[in-house]
């Protein structure tokens, strides 16, 4: 069992110092969720300013969740709805032309409950080109989802799925090629 007083955050863990992440903390509080829903050049300044690399037309909703910007990456053209948590305490890299419907959570890191000390760990999480997560969409650490995959509506994601699929389910599975054809 955890001995949660035996926890320690290993060194570094944040990406930045304690200052920069209350800072951004403040910043998301006061500037990035209260602005209005088509301001998305401000968002994406914001975030660009706390070092995520955001492609050009990217939309991201008031109400998106981004523990730490500077562990995002978002390619062209993509949309992040709302209520969409990127709990960033690993690395997040969304491709372009990429839908993460309202809901969905995408958690690139967890603990090892094995260990008395609950030792925190964390797995980039990959997400390419052309893929929709429709909503609610849960997406474990260190999964990839290939080039143009779809997910389904409260699907749960633990292992990788592969290219141009149409995947659903808990934990999610390949129903069928997208293009309709098996």
């Amino acid at each position: 069992m955890q001995k949660l007083a035996k926890f320690k955050l290993p060194a570094g863990f944040r990406g930045r110092s304690a200052f920069i992440v209350q800072l951004w903390w403040f910043t998301d509080f006061f500037f990035f969720k209260p602005s209005p829903q088509i301001m998305y050049g401000w968002r994406r300044f914001l975030l660009r300013l706390f070092g995520a690399k955001i492609g050009k037309s990217v939309i991201i909703r008031p109400s998106v969740t981004i523990t730490y910007p500077w562990k995002i990456s978002i390619g062209d053209y993509s949309w992040i709805g709302d209520n969409v948590e990127l709990y960033s305490l690993g690395e997040i890299e969304i491709g372009k032309n990429v839908v993460i419907s309202q809901k969905s959570y995408l958690c690139a890191a967890s603990h090892n409950y094995t260990k008395e000390d609950f030792p925190i760990w964390s797995k980039k999480i990959t997400i390419e080109d052309e893929c929709w997560l429709a909503t609610d969409v849960y997406v474990a650490p260190g999964v990839t989802i290939g080039n143009g995959t779809v997910v389904g509506a409260r699907s749960s994601v633990f292992k990788n799925l592969p290219a141009e699929r149409i995947c659903f389910g808990n934990p999610a599975t390949v129903i069928r090629k997208r293009s309709g054809q098996d």
